[in-house]
């Protein structure tokens, strides 16, 4: 807006000599802002410097200096900055240098819209991107804008694509009683509980692999849960907390699993309070690449009738599938199986270890049956 001698209050324009016209201004942190482009017009400048002078006495008003930074250098040093674990900073390393660098490190953050996220969706599903991993992709990037919204570089996160953090899961298998027991009296003997406690616990390979003799309580005939083993990218495995506050808990088991766990520590466990429950051949922290090896896993699941792509986590879906048919409630089922999210955490974290145990000993009697019932 222009002052009663014609002149400008707010910023300036200025012709140039190719007849279009460039805007500047002088912004809150004191130093001068020329527009991103150059106008047709003098009023079109003009237009723009109104629109940057309400954004301004409105507190809206963004560093533009901030938001040209390339998405490929503020996507890296957002992924070195992330507070998490070193697994999962490999995954988001993963999924940036494959399927969102490639797409847009290319543009300044500022220059993502809607619309560009859009287009690089499609065109990781046209390249053949799955769905989940282009869902695993769209929110990762979103998380990225919401930094940057956070940090004043932009308004407003442009992954605003309805469902596309979302896909769907097809539905994997669940192993039987029958063919839990066929499955681990196929596997060698050190790795027999291995199976039994996945498919009747539900829990984790990583948290399988992670547990100590102390963890499992021979009297009340429960595993208590607190941490979790990772093998990394390089090789390395990274033992620490769970995924989340979740995942710290405390899990019923089945009593008729008392005899297999007394059997086990007796011959397979390492010594002491602090040893592994489960080691490798060799000894030392079980890798699953070399459990899969030694037991023939592909050849196993023939031999005990199940399907081709069964795998390993299948167990922990059986778990979940078992008590649930044990009846347990949504709330208790997710407790029980320590869901990592922190809604879920919120929502299922009053679940009682009395119930708790109600649905172990629901799965104990179905497993008697069936021991009973001859094999």
């Amino acid at each position: 807006m222009a002052n009663k001698k014609g002149r400008r209050r707010f910023g300036a324009v200025r012709e140039l000599p190719s007849g279009r016209w460039q805007a500047r201004y002088l912004g809150p942190d004191g130093r001068t802002h020329p527009a991103p482009h150059t106008f047709p017009g003098k009023r079109d400048a003009e237009q723009w410097l109104s629109v940057v002078e309400a954004e301004i006495l409105r507190g809206d008003w963004l560093d533009p200096g901030l938001a040209r930074i390339k998405f490929a250098d503020y996507g890296r040093a957002w992924i070195k900055e992330r507070k998490v674990s070193q697994r999962t900073r490999d995954e988001h390393d993963s999924i940036w240098r494959n399927h969102v660098e490639p797409f847009l490190g290319r543009y300044q953050v500022n220059q993502i819209s809607t619309e560009v996220i859009r287009r690089w969706r499609s065109d990781l599903l046209d390249t053949g991107r799955s769905e989940d991993r282009t869902a695993k992709a769209y929110r990762l990037v979103r998380s990225m804008f919401t930094t940057a919204v956070d940090d004043g570089r932009i308004k407003r996160n442009p992954c605003r694509i309805k469902g596309a953090d979302q896909h769907r899961t097809p539905e994997r298998p669940h192993a039987s009683i029958e063919e839990v027991y066929r499955l681990a009296d196929l596997m060698p003997r050190r790795y027999r509980f291995l199976i039994l406690l996945a498919a009747f616990s539900g829990l984790r390979w990583g948290e399988l692999i992670a547990l100590r003799v102390r963890d499992l309580d021979r009297v009340n005939i429960v595993a208590r849960v607190a941490r979790r083993t990772a093998e990394l990218r390089s090789g390395r495995l990274d033992v620490g907390p769970t995924k989340s506050a979740a995942g710290v808990r405390t899990v019923a088991l089945p009593r008729f699993l008392a005899d297999e766990l007394a059997e086990h520590l007796a011959e397979f466990a390492e010594p002491g309070p602090d040893g592994l429950l489960f080691v490798g051949k060799r000894g030392g922290v079980l890798r699953r690449g070399n459990f899969r090896r030694e037991v023939d896993w592909k050849k196993l699941l023939v031999k005990a009738g199940l399907p081709d792509g069964f795998h390993f986590h299948d167990l922990r879906h059986t778990g979940n599938q078992m008590a649930a048919e044990a009846g347990a409630t949504t709330r208790e089922l997710m407790q029980r199986m320590g869901q990592s999210t922190a809604r879920a955490a919120l929502i299922y974290q009053h679940a009682t270890s009395a119930r708790d145990r109600q649905i172990a000993d629901e799965l104990n009697a179905r497993v008697e049956r069936y021991r009973q019932g001859g094999r």
